[in-house]
């Protein structure tokens, strides 16, 4: 519930931008980020691997919108196990000038460390022989966490979104030559830019998260982080954490047929409803 009010109150204070930077505009283009893939396998869990789980709903959420929204233009960073980096992967939106970044990911909680004693040696110290334990290590790495979370920018790497902004300002602005680099003015629409840009990412956030929630999945809601791919695209974004790979029901959830349609509704019907918002 806190979490939730949080988010209002976000995107409250940041209204006045959702007007700018084409608020109301026309959303052709979606790219669609599979996160890691090759040598780079992201969480694991006791059968599958991250890499082949965003592959899987990313490739289907790309078939709902082209089935669904004839007028969106869908663009992959990758369709096989294979890794762009996290600059290909910006590097691809910008390029494709595309109204929104979407990272599909998985999540996996931190493995939980165990010292269990199996025993004592005797080790001579001077003249004297005392018993030390032994302890083995262990790993438990299965988790019981559920649910669901997004992320948009955070803040710190605000300055990063800008650079990208200035260098793609062509394709950001719909008007041709506001951003001129020689313009005193330009800094400060490029920041009012970027401002626009994580105020819409929360929106859509939100929007995929309520899905989430609707489905009945715990939902952790909408937060910040630092994240490359994020940072260095020049238009609204989100990465969204699909569930927890270490838990071995979400595991099995996210490979089933069921999961894997339930998670890519969710986050269409959030696109959806975003975009419907948008071109009102």
């Amino acid at each position: 519930m806190r979490t939730r009010f949080l988010t209002l109150l976000f995107i409250i204070l940041l209204f006045p931008f959702l007007s700018f930077a084409g608020a109301g505009g026309k959303i052709s283009k979606i790219v669609i980020d599979a996160g890691h893939g090759g040598k780079d396998v992201g969480a694991r869990g006791k059968y599958s691997m991250e890499k082949d789980l965003t592959l899987d709903i990313a490739l289907r959420l790309g078939r709902m919108i082209k089935e669904n929204m004839p007028d969106v233009s869908v663009i992959y960073t990758r369709t096989s196990d294979e890794y762009p980096t996290l600059v290909d992967r910006h590097e691809i939106a910008n390029k494709a000038n595309a109204d929104l970044f979407i990272a599909i990911h998985i999540n996996s909680t931190a493995d939980r460390i165990e010292r269990r004693l199996v025993g004592h040696k005797t080790v001579r110290k001077g003249r004297r022989r005392v018993k030390q334990p032994i302890y083995e290590v262990i790993r438990h790495h299965e988790g019981s966490r559920q649910g669901t979370e997004t992320y948009v920018l955070g803040l710190h790497r605000n300055g990063q979104k800008e650079e990208a902004i200035g260098e793609y300002s062509e394709t950001v602005s719909e008007e041709p030559g506001l951003l001129n680099e020689n313009d005193p003015q330009t800094d400060i629409i490029v920041s009012q830019y970027a401002q626009a840009f994580l105020s819409r990412s929360v929106a859509l956030g939100t929007k995929i998260q309520q899905q989430f929630y609707n489905q009945g999945r715990q939902d952790y809601g909408v937060k910040q982080k630092g994240l490359e791919v994020l940072a260095g695209s020049a238009m609204p974004g989100v990465l969204v954490e699909c569930g927890f790979i270490n838990n071995p029901e979400e595991e099995d959830y996210m490979n089933s047929e069921k999961g894997q349609k339930e998670i890519t509704t969710a986050i269409f019907k959030g696109i959806r409803a975003y975009k419907n918002e948008m071109e009102k």
